[in-house]
């Protein structure tokens, strides 16, 4: 068993663990240790953000060609789609990752770390177990796992979770997905777009997306049966599921026979099932109770420093602390979390905005990239009301020269919540083509908390689709003057 030191040590891999290791050293001659039991990357870089929009952008571009005068299109060729989305994910090969690590002066080490005491954690590798001490820090950042529903028969189906959609290596002709969320939606939308014959989406409540505004649930819900490939069926799950012939064939191929459902009206086979109701805290190893915490998600306060484990050593980031599951909300944590070890290492006072951890509180950005795009920030009238703001909201359609110019059937609608107390936003949604590239700007003025009565001088450009701000400014300006 062999012993090292260093003054910093992250269990994690994935994005939030690399940028909390890059920041906490960022300029000092301090040490770190970047343990990953997989690959060096993470979720993000090879089984979620990255691949998923790999499949899904040939898709909209494909719209857009379509709703082009003068442009001609064709396709998606499936097997060039995949073959980028594989370059993306670099074949599952990490060794950039690993090189990057070396180059930031961060050690990558290899294996399944878990704490074992004040400091100490546990490394299990190929070559044995090596026990590595922090002078300053620990950081976890393991991420969650995708959760399979205790359903009769479902495991034993072996299933498809999203890595093996995100990774699929062919297109099953009938699929069914159990789940209504994010990756469910997503999900079914390239399924369709890669020519998906049949995709079922059993949705166990009223509608898709429950927690964003209802008119975005419908939209998005419009949009996929708009596909023709793509049916959703609410109010809907699974009482038993069985599989002829189950194989665990590998990562995105087909994983044997058909499978069959049992649904309250009936019987429902597909070649494939995938799996998209949740994830779960990946901490069931990583040795919480040796440092006096519970299972599960590891709570933090706003410098991500774990609550209730004396001595301000142990951190989490990402998506093992409930926060907010988004990537690029670990990576923003994961730069707080930096900036905080830092200053602790140095002695230095933990004053000021960049030492506490903010935008993770009803601030958060989100694009689900559906067709139509679902865009939001912040807090929807629903969420606001019950928080006990003074709320009015204003919405409109997307109907501007921008918006008609940028292609012929487009279609959106926004709709800003605002906080008539303070005369500023609380939120935003927008759902349309393209309209993640829209949000940024909502992102700012809430995260600024700018005033309507500024944002009435930030003159969008012309002819473009953001002119629908000066449209909302003119709605909000008519609404208060009645």
């Amino acid at each position: 068993m062999s012993e090292a030191e260093y003054d910093v040590i992250v269990i994690g891999g994935g994005p939030a663990g690399e940028n909390a290791a890059a920041y906490a050293i960022a300029g000092s001659d301090r040490t770190a240790a970047l343990v990953e039991r997989e690959l060096f990357g993470g979720e993000c870089s090879y089984w979620a953000c990255i691949p998923s929009k790999a499949l899904l952008r040939p898709g909209a571009v494909l719209g857009l060609g379509k709703a082009m005068p003068g442009v001609s299109v064709s396709g998606p060729q499936v097997a060039d789609v995949l073959a980028r989305r594989d370059q993306f994910v670099h074949d599952r090969d990490d060794s950039s990752q690993v090189d990057w690590a070396k180059s930031a002066k961060i050690e990558p080490i290899r294996g399944a770390g878990r704490l074992v005491g004040e400091r100490l954690v546990e490394v299990a590798t190929d070559d044995g177990v090596r026990v590595l001490r922090a002078r300053h820090a620990v950081v976890l950042a393991t991420g969650t796992t995708a959760v399979v529903p205790d359903v009769p028969g479902l495991r034993e189906a072996l299933p498809w979770t999203s890595r093996d959609a995100t990774n699929l290596t062919v297109v099953p002709r009938r699929v069914a997905i159990i789940g209504g969320g994010v990756v469910a939606c997503e999900t079914a939308t390239w399924l369709a777009e890669l020519g998906a014959a049949e995709v079922t989406v059993l949705v166990r409540g009223d509608r898709l997306l429950p927690r964003a505004e209802r008119f975005a649930s419908d939209m998005v819900l419009a949009g996929l049966r708009d596909t023709g490939a793509v049916t959703v069926r609410l109010h809907t799950e699974p009482s038993l599921v069985s599989r002829r012939d189950p194989a665990d064939t590998g990562i995105g191929r087909i994983h044997g026979g058909p499978v069959t459902l049992v649904l309250d009206d009936g019987e429902l086979e597909v070649d494939e099932l995938i799996v998209a109701t949740g994830r779960a805290p990946a901490t069931e190893h990583l040795g919480l109770d040796a440092v006096g915490l519970p299972p599960g998600y590891v709570e933090v306060d706003d410098q991500l420093t774990a609550r209730d484990v004396p001595g301000a050593w142990l951190y989490a980031v990402g998506d093992v602390n409930h926060r907010a599951a988004l990537t690029h909300m670990g990576k923003y944590q994961a730069r707080v979390c930096g900036d905080v070890i830092a200053a602790r290492a140095e002695g230095r006072p933990l004053d000021g905005a960049r030492f506490a951890a903010s935008a993770d509180h009803q601030q958060v950005p989100q694009v689900v990239y559906t067709s139509p795009e679902h865009a939001s920030i912040g807090l929807t009238e629903h969420d606001a009301r019950a928080a006990g703001y003074a709320v009015d909201t204003v919405e409109l359609d997307v109907a501007v020269a921008g918006s008609a110019l940028s292609r012929d059937d487009f279609t959106g609608h926004a709709k800003l919540v605002v906080d008539t107390a303070e005369n500023r936003l609380l939120g935003a949604t927008f759902v349309g083509p393209d309209m993640g590239e829209q949000l940024h700007a909502a992102t700012i003025a809430v995260v600024g908390r700018v005033p309507l009565d500024t944002l009435w001088h930030a003159v969008p450009a012309f002819p473009a689709v953001s002119e629908f701000w000066l449209r909302l400014l003119e709605a909000w300006r008519e609404r208060r003057a009645t």
